[in-house]
């Protein structure tokens, strides 16, 4: 079922890599460069898949990462000298539309990118739902 999975999101530009058993995709989906610093929005799927139980288990989220000079420390960006900020957001409630549209929201006024994270999610729901398999929205990240 994971190849099936992997072929379903080929079109997007990202990588597959195997933590213990749980299989994680991220995509850069947006970058934006200033004058030496670089801010980067990743967007991050985790897949468990239990044959045992017949389940799939699936979470997402975003991270924002920047490092750089920054001249000054307007609306919470860097202070003078070098930095490395990063952050991470979990979706909360609301699994089948997500709250990760809100956050995306929130980066499209830092961001411009077009990146469509549900039909990640619907097509691993499709598929392990074709095979006989429930699909379960984690809040958390999947371990």
């Amino acid at each position: 079922m994971f190849e099936e999975i992997q072929k379903s999101v080929a079109s997007y530009s990202g990588s597959w890599k195997d933590k213990k058993g749980i299989m994680e995709f991220s995509a850069v989906i947006a970058e934006r460069k200033a004058f030496l610093s670089t801010k980067k929005l990743t967007y991050q799927a985790r897949v468990k898949i239990n044959n045992d139980s017949k389940q799939v288990a699936f979470s997402e989220m975003l991270i924002e990462a920047g490092s750089g000079l920054s001249s000054g420390g307007f609306d919470g960006e860097m202070s003078s000298g070098f930095g490395f900020k990063t952050e991470s957001y979990n979706t909360m409630s609301g699994a089948r539309e997500g709250n990760i549209s809100e956050q995306s929201d929130l980066f499209g006024k830092k961001f411009e990118y077009k990146f469509d994270y549900k039909d990640i999610r619907s097509k691993i729901e499709s598929i392990a739902k074709s095979a006989g398999y429930e699909f379960t929205y984690q809040i958390l990240p999947v371990k």
